[in-house]
């Protein structure tokens, strides 16, 4: 059984070669390789000999597995490097139904949050009433003080 601190050490060993890998790849195809540390000249020197005997995808898989588990003995994980990589998911059956999204529920538009409880929608009073009421108290309250 694989501790979760083991887990943790191989998911971070693998993202860390692949992305290194990638590197690597990419600075000696830039002919760059004699700038990297000597440990990744040798693995691109396996790769390009795993090349010669297989299709690239599988050389590509080939080496970074044993960048990762080198990796992992790096980092302290504790006995052989266990699969990080996710299994392709299986087939599905001809009876599964596409995934389809329910129509959207219709807006409702709310006159200061009573649309949500009164039920009926009432209409907003139109801006020129609103100002014609604020002009009638203005002269009230001018004509009471005097």
């Amino acid at each position: 059984m694989v501790k979760a601190a083991d887990m943790l050490i191989a998911r971070r060993a693998d993202t860390r070669a692949r992305a290194d890998f990638a590197t690597w790849k990419m600075m000696a195809k830039l002919n760059g390789a004699s700038a990297l540390p000597p440990e990744a000249q040798e693995f691109l020197a396996s790769y390009q000999n795993l090349l010669a005997q297989m299709s690239e995808g599988e050389a590509t898989e080939a080496t970074i597995g044993a960048i990762y588990k080198a990796y992992y003995a790096e980092m302290g994980g504790a006995g052989a490097a266990p699969d990080v990589r996710p299994r392709p998911p299986e087939a599905a059956a001809d009876n599964v139904t596409a995934f389809r999204r329910p129509a959207p529920k219709p807006k409702t538009t709310s006159f200061f949050g009573a649309g949500a409880t009164a039920g009926t929608q009432k209409r907003p009073l139109p801006v020129a009433l609103i100002f014609a009421c604020l002009v009638v108290v203005y002269v009230g309250i001018r004509l009471y003080w005097r």
